[in-house]
């Protein structure tokens, strides 16, 4: 079956239900057949309808051998197209959202607080990239009433292709910090691969939401409709662990800790304010919202407290919850620092930095685990090359009564350091 757009749009629209995998199937979708590096989703075409799936689109033509298989020229572009489609389809206002740290926690803080009064439908964890932004538009349905798409990008022009697709009506840049520096080759690069988003809602006459404390974002939205926000309005209290602010005379408790969380929940209440959302409304989504996978958390184990961060790291996220753990008032702290990733060639130089930062804070032990990590030149602190060297080691963690804080790239997986407790 070779059809065109419109009419896979017409067979996407009796389910709205789109699938790219076919361990997760639903009954009456569209699979959607992609293919990678070490896949192809083709192969799986004829499994997918089997599992379910009302049909499945290909872009190899051996693999056509039901009725109900269509073939088109690139199973990843007709997503796109699909998608875009889709959302034109809705005309509904769309937040999008992107930055070095805090984009997954702030989207789902933004969705906490717009779904106590529409009908919202936001992007998964984080499937922000050139599959996961079409999949969020597409598995928002006619009931949507408001959608929230988290951007990611690790190289220029990406932000702005995300933009062409999702066509947002607002946007919000978190913060530009040392992150992906290897694909944007410097925090200048940085700066303009996020600010893609202001670009696109410049031309398109949107809306961004600014955080005035942040002079960039002040900078990259000239001449843009802005609505925002400052410490004035939504006053940062505390971080001890859990940030707590000051919004209309509302004092607010989230489960989110550290003081660099403070701006995620300010942007998260002035949006929600925009959207005419109740202050206590707001307050309501905010202090019921616990992090989860890896992100922030804070775990409890016999007498231990331990702070696992083990989601994501990049220097700045790193300098910023070192820094808040240094705030802490607990007796003894101790920090296991995994390798960040995707740094090329400034890795050895944000390393060394992290470090020897690491080691000038006065905490009581300090671990440092990762090729990067283990070449850096700093005294006080216990070096391992990879995981498998730190486990084995003769260093024995007999930590009682302790806080710890664990925080390395997702590649690093140091969350297993729980299990050693």
């Amino acid at each position: 079956m070779i059809i065109d757009l419109k009419q896979i749009y017409k067979l996407y629209s009796n389910s709205y239900l789109a699938d790219t995998d076919t361990r997760n199937i639903r009954k009456g979708s569209i699979y959607f057949a992609l293919k990678g590096e070490h896949f192809n989703g083709n192969k799986f075409a004829k499994e997918a309808l089997q599992l379910g799936a009302a049909y499945a689109v290909i872009d190899e033509e051996k693999y056509q051998n039901e009725p109900n298989i269509i073939l088109v020229k690139d199973v990843l572009t007709t997503l796109q197209k699909l998608a875009n489609y889709h959302r034109l389809q809705l005309n509904l206002p769309i937040i999008s959202l992107t930055g070095s740290n805090g984009k997954t926690t702030t989207k789902e803080l933004i969705n906490a607080i717009l779904s106590k009064k529409y009908k919202t439908t936001a992007t998964k964890g984080n499937l922000n990239n050139h599959i996961g932004v079409p999949l969020t538009l597409l598995s928002m349905t006619p009931k949507t009433e408001i959608g929230i798409v988290e951007m990611g990008a690790n190289h220029l022009k990406e932000i702005e292709f995300l933009c062409k697709i999702a066509e947002p009506n607002f946007g919000y840049i978190t913060n530009f910090g040392k992150a992906h520096l290897e694909g944007f080759g410097s925090v200048e690069g940085v700066i303009k691969g996020k600010s893609e988003l202001f670009d696109f809602l410049r031309e398109t006459n949107g809306t961004v939401f600014v955080n005035l404390n942040d002079e960039t974002q002040i900078k990259k939205s000239a001449g843009i409709k802005s609505i925002t926000f400052n410490s004035n309005e939504i006053e940062f209290m505390d971080a001890n662990p859990f940030v707590k602010v000051k919004f209309k005379d509302l004092v607010i408790k989230s489960n989110l800790i550290g003081k660099y969380n403070y701006s995620n929940i300010a942007a998260a209440i002035a949006i929600g304010h925009y959207f005419k959302i109740s202050e206590a409304a707001i307050k309501e989504a905010i202090e019921a919202y616990v992090p989860t996978n890896n992100r922030s958390q804070i775990i409890q184990k016999k007498s231990l407290k331990i702070i696992l961060d083990a989601y994501n790291a990049n220097p700045s996220s790193m300098v910023a919850a070192l820094e808040n753990f240094s705030l802490l008032k607990d007796k003894t702290k101790v920090v296991f620092l995994g390798d960040m990733f995707e740094l090329g060639k400034n890795s050895e130089a944000e390393h060394q930095k992290i470090a020897e930062l690491a080691t000038t804070l006065n905490f009581d032990k300090v671990y440092l685990i990762g090729k990067a990590f283990s070449t850096t030149n700093v005294k006080n602190a216990f070096k391992y090359v990879n995981f498998e060297d730190f486990i084995t080691s003769n260093e024995k963690l007999d930590f009682k009564n302790s806080t710890l804080l664990i925080k390395g790239s997702r590649g690093m997986a140091l969350e297993r350091i729980l299990d050693l407790f």
